[in-house]
C-alpha cells in the first residue's frame, strides 16, 4: 500500500521562512493532547546571518466584539502558551514522527523539526458564529502556530519574517456510552389535590452530530389542571467562563405538538418526540457556538466540551454544553412544567483509514 501524505506549506512574506505541517487538528482526550509537530525550512540567507529563529503557540482569546473596541481598550488576549527557540539548535531530545523523517530527507540540511507540546488544561477551539453581514473578527477561542525570525522570544515580530498557521484543537465521542438520561419532574397546585408528573427519557446519553434525539414523554396527570401542549427543545448552553454572567443558552432545535391533548384530570399521555440539532438550521443566528474552524466553509455546532473536572475550567476558554428541556403547558393560571436532560454531542473519532483520505490519499 502505498500512502500519499497531504502538507500543509506556508511561507512567510519574504520567502525566507517556510513551514511544513502533516495536520493541523490535534485531538485532546481529556488527560492528554497530542504533540504539535513540524518542520520549518530556512533560506541560505538566514542560515548564513545565523538568525535566531523561534516557533510559538499562540492562543487567541476573543471576548468583545471588534467594533466596540476604542483607542487603549481591546476585547482580546494573546496568550503564548509554547515558545521555544528551533534556530541555532538548542540541545533537546526530539523523537521525529515518520513525515518529519520523510521531510527532513527531502528538505535538505536547510530543515529543522519541531515539537511542542500542548497543555491539557487549554480551552478547546470555538468560536461563536456572527451574522453573514459582519465581516469583523468572531469572539472565541482559536489557536496559532507563530514562527518569526527576532533576538529573543519576547522581540516584537515583523510581518514580513512572520508566519501564523491557524490550527485546531479538538475533541472526539467516548467510545463507551453513559447512563441512560431520565428524569422525573412532579408540580402540586396551591388549593387543588393531586399532582402533575413528568417524566423524559433519551434513548442514549451520547449523539454524534446529525443524530435523531429520540425524546421519550410520559405524562400522568393526577391533578385537576388541564395540559394545552407539549414543547420539545433542544437548547446549547454556552459558558464564557471570563465572566460571572457569562452563561446563556440558545434554542437550536424545537418541536411543539398538541396531539393527545388537552390531556384532562385524571389522563395519561405517553408519546415520542424527535429532534436533530444542525447548524444548517441555525446559520443566520449570532451567538451559535460552532467549530473554532472559521476559514472552512463547511462546519458544525460546537461539540459538548469534556472537562477532567470543573477546578480544570481554563479562564480564557469557552464550555460549550447541551440539553433536552420539555415543556407542558397548562394554561394562563396553571403555568408551566419543566423537565430538562443533559446529554452529549460529539464527533465520533475517525478510523486511522479515514485519517490518511483525509488527510492524503491512499492508493492499494
Amino acid at each position: 500500500m502505498v500512502v500519499n501524505f497531504k502538507v500543509f506549506k506556508k511561507c512567510a512574506p519574504n520567502n525566507m521562512i517556510t513551514l511544513y505541517m502533516n495536520r493541523r487538528e490535534f485531538v485532546d482526550s481529556v488527560t492528554q493532547v497530542e504533540p504539535i509537530d513540524g518542520i520549518i525550512v530556512l533560506d541560505d540567507e538566514y542560515v548564513r546571518q545565523n538568525r535566531k529563529i523561534f516557533v510559538q503557540l499562540v492562543c487567541n482569546f476573543r471576548y468583545g466584539r471588534e467594533d466596540d473596541e476604542m483607542i487603549g481598550l481591546r476585547f482580546q488576549k494573546e496568550l503564548t502558551l509554547v515558545s521555544q527557540q528551533v534556530y541555532p539548535q538548542q540541545k533537546q531530545d526530539i523523537q521525529l514522527t515518520k513525515m518529519q523523517e520523510r521531510l527532513l530527507k527531502k528538505l535538505g540540511s536547510n530543515a529543522i523539526p519541531f515539537v511542542m507540546q500542548m497543555p491539557t488544561s487549554s480551552p478547546a477551539s470555538v468560536v461563536l458564529q456572527q451574522k453573514a453581514s459582519d465581516e469583523s473578527q468572531p469572539c472565541g477561542v482559536q489557536y496559532f502556530v507563530k514562527i518569526f525570525t527576532g533576538d529573543n522570544d519576547c522581540d516584537r515580530s515583523h510581518r514580513r519574517s512572520t508566519i501564523n498557521l491557524g490550527i485546531r484543537k479538538v475533541q472526539y465521542a467516548p467510545t463507551k456510552q453513559g447512563l441512560q438520561p431520565c428524569t422525573v419532574v412532579r408540580k402540586d397546585f396551591l388549593l387543588s389535590p393531586g399532582e402533575l408528573e413528568l417524566e423524559v427519557t433519551l434513548d442514549k446519553q451520547l449523539y454524534h452530530h446529525g443524530e435523531k434525539i429520540s425524546v421519550n414523554i410520559c405524562v400522568r396527570n393526577n391533578s385537576n389542571k388541564v395540559v394545552k401542549k407539549i414543547k420539545a427543545m433542544v437548547q446549547q448552553g454556552v459558558d464564557v467562563v471570563l465572566f460571572q454572567n457569562g452563561q446563556f443558552r440558545n434554542t437550536i432545535a424545537f418541536m411543539e405538538t398538541s396531539e393527545g391533548c388537552p390531556l384532562n384530570p385524571g389522563s395519561s399521555l405517553q408519546k415520542v418526540m424527535y429532534l436533530v440539532p444542525t447548524l444548517v438550521a441555525n446559520c443566520d443566528r449570532a451567538g451559535i457556538a460552532v467549530e473554532g474552524d472559521i476559514k472552512r466553509k463547511v462546519t458544525a455546532l460546537a461539540s459538548t466540551t469534556l472537562i477532567a473536572s470543573q477546578d480544570a475550567r481554563d479562564a480564557f476558554g469557552i464550555i460549550v454544553s447541551y440539553a433536552v428541556k420539555v415543556k407542558l403547558f397548562l394554561g394562563a393560571l396553571g403555568g408551566e412544567l419543566c423537565a430538562e436532560l443533559p446529554f452529549i454531542l460529539m464527533h465520533p473519532k475517525p478510523s486511522r483509514k479515514a485519517q490518511l483520505e483525509a488527510e492524503g490519499s491512499v492508493e492499494a
